[in-house]
């Protein structure tokens, strides 16, 4: 089973399914909706300037605990925090823009190693 730990849909596009085009529905193989709660990394402030802040970036929140038989789609950034600890992580892969460059899907997931 997989999860969608993401703040939004995932949709999962076939392969042939070309980029700059508005219509969600052409290629669209599957629709995977969030759970109620998105796992995010923790931030520490460490402070900066103008143009950068020092950010120290920690574990995950809202990740549940690994489970048999379950695989949990999250942001890239959760994933590669992980990827050394967790093999059940995985991130949208091979994106699907629209017409203005907008993400609105992914072809494929990937596991982070």
């Amino acid at each position: 089973m997989i999860l969608n730990l993401t703040p939004h849909p995932i949709r999962l596009y076939a392969h042939e399914r070309e980029d700059g085009i508005d219509d969600l529905e052409p290629h669209l193989r599957e629709v995977i909706e969030p759970e109620a709660t998105p796992a995010r990394l923790a931030t520490i402030e460490l402070g900066g300037g103008f143009t950068f802040e020092m950010v120290e970036f920690g574990h995950a929140q809202n990740l549940p605990p690994k489970r048999d038989g379950y695989q949990y789609i999250v942001s890239l950034v959760v994933a590669l925090a992980l990827a050394d600890r967790r093999s059940d992580l995985l991130a949208p892969y091979r994106e699907v823009r629209n017409a203005s460059g907008t993400v609105i899907g992914c072809r494929s997931l990937a596991q982070p190693v």
